[in-house]
C-alpha cells in the first residue's frame, strides 16, 4: 500500500500506577527507561513505528500535562502531532479524538493504534504483522486486533476467541471477547487453542472505525464530530475540554469491538509483554544465578532468591536472606512487597493518596 496513507496513533496518557513508586503521576512509566536500555518505553515505541510509517503520520495522544515530556523524549515531533487530552476518559474518546485529527489530513488513512508502554522483543516479526494487517485493513471493512498466543493461563489479560477458518492469510474472524477470566477459565482458554491474549493493538482504515463509532458509540462520535471544526485552531483546547466533560468514560474494546460484527484478529508471537506489573518486568529481565532480577549498579544479594530489585545506581543496597520480594526505590519512596501480592500495589497507591495527598505519587 502507499506509504503516505499509513498512520500510527500511540496512546501515552496512562499513569502506570502498578509501577509505583518508580512510575508517578508526574512521570509515568512510558517516560521511564524501565528496561535499562537508555531509551524510554515511549521513545522505543516511536522508533519502532518509524521503521514502517512516515514520521509526519505518527501521532501521540497524551494528557495535556505530559505534552512537555513527550517533546523531551521525541524532540523531532511537530507539536501538531501531539494530541493533548484535557483528562483521561479511557481509550474510546482518545481514539475518537485522534480520528478527527487524522480525518482533517487524510480520509483514506489506515491506522495502527497502540499503547506506548509495551515490550516487543522481536520487532521484525511484529512489524511484518503490522504491514500485513494494514494491507488487509486497507482493502476490507475490518476492525483488526493483534492477538498474542498465550504462554500461561494469565488472569490479568483480556482474551479473544477466534473462528477456526481464516478469512485471509493468518487472519481470523473474532468469535468472542472475554475480560480477565478466572484462573480455571483461563486454563480452559489456553487448552482450547483458539483463544489469544488481547494486546490492545488495533489496525483499521479510518472509514471503518468512524463507521463503527457511528453505529456503536453514536454519542461520542457526534461530540467529536461537532468539535472537529476547532482542530488546528486557537479554539481547539477549549472545545475539546468541553467535549471531554460530556463524553462517557469507556474503552474501545467494550464500547466498539465487543459489539462489532466486523472484528478480526491476527495471532502473533513476537516477545510481547504489556509490562503491566513488576512481575511482568521480572519475567523479561535477565536473572542472576539465584533468579534475582536486578536494576541498580550497587545491588548486592546474599542468600536471596527470586527477588525483583529496582533501585537508583548511586544507592548501595544489600538484600540478605529474603526470597520472592519486590524491592523498589524512587527519590522519596521505598516499596517492599511480596511478589505474590503485587496486585495490591494499585490499592496501596490509592490508600497513600488518601493519607498523604499527591506528595508521594
Amino acid at each position: 500500500m502507499d506509504q503516505k496513507h499509513k498512520y500510527a496513533v500511540i496512546m501515552a496518557g496512562g499513569v502506570g500506577s502498578r509501577f509505583w513508586p518508580v512510575s508517578t503521576k508526574k512521570k509515568p512509566k512510558q517516560f521511564i527507561d524501565i528496561l535499562g536500555t537508555g531509551k524510554s518505553l515511549l521513545r522505543q515505541t516511536y522508533e519502532r513505528f518509524r521503521k514502517i510509517i512516515p514520521a509526519e503520520n505518527i501521532f501521540i495522544v497524551t494528557n495535556e500535562m505530559y505534552v512537555d515530556l513527550v517533546r523531551q523524549h521525541i524532540p523531532e515531533m511537530d507539536l501538531s502531532q501531539i494530541v493533548a487530552e484535557p483528562f483521561a476518559k479511557n481509550t474510546a474518546p482518545c481514539i475518537a479524538y485522534a480520528n478527527q485529527r487524522i480525518n482533517k489530513i487524510d480520509t483514506d488513512a489506515v491506522c495502527i493504534v497502540a499503547p506506548s508502554d509495551h515490550l516487543i522483543m522481536q520487532e521484525d516479526a511484529f512489524l511484518n504483522i503490522c504491514n500485513d494487517g494494514m494491507e488487509f485493513a486497507e482493502e476490507n471493512d475490518a476492525l483488526l486486533c493483534i492477538g498474542i498466543k498465550p504462554h500461561r493461563p494469565d488472569t490479568g489479560y483480556g482474551y479473544i476467541q477466534h473462528k477456526e477458518e481464516m478469512v485471509s492469510e493468518h487472519i481470523h474472524e473474532v468469535k468472542t471477547f472475554t475480560e480477565k477470566p478466572s484462573l480455571e477459565l483461563a486454563q480452559t482458554f489456553m487448552d482450547s487453542g483458539d483463544f489469544l491474549w488481547n494486546a490492545g493493538i488495533f489496525i483499521w482504515n479510518l472509514k471503518s472505525i468512524q463507521s463503527a463509532f457511528e453505529q456503536h458509540l453514536p454519542e461520542i462520535n457526534q461530540l467529536f464530530a461537532n468539535a472537529a471544526y476547532s482542530i488546528g485552531t486557537d479554539k481547539e483546547a477549549e472545545t475539546i475540554a468541553n467535549t471531554y466533560q460530556l463524553c462517557t468514560n469507556i474503552s474501545i474494546d467494550y464500547g466498539v469491538l465487543e459489539k462489532a460484527a466486523n472484528a478480526y484478529v491476527y495471532p502473533g508471537d513476537f516477545g510481547w509483554s504489556d509490562l503491566g506489573t513488576w512481575s511482568s518486568l521480572y519475567d523479561v529481565y535477565e536473572k542472576d544465578q539465584n533468579n534475582n532480577a536486578v536494576n541498580g549498579r550497587l545491588v548486592n544479594t546474599v542468600d536471596a532468591k527470586g527477588n525483583m530489585i529496582c533501585v537508583p545506581d548511586d544507592k548501595m543496597v544489600v538484600v540478605n536472606g529474603v526470597d520472592n520480594l519486590i524491592i523498589v526505590e524512587s527519590d522519596q519512596v521505598l516499596l517492599i512487597t511480596d511478589r505474590s501480592r503485587e496486585q495490591e500495589v494499585k490499592q496501596i497507591v490509592t490508600d497513600m493518596k488518601l493519607k498523604y495527598g499527591d506528595k508521594y505519587l
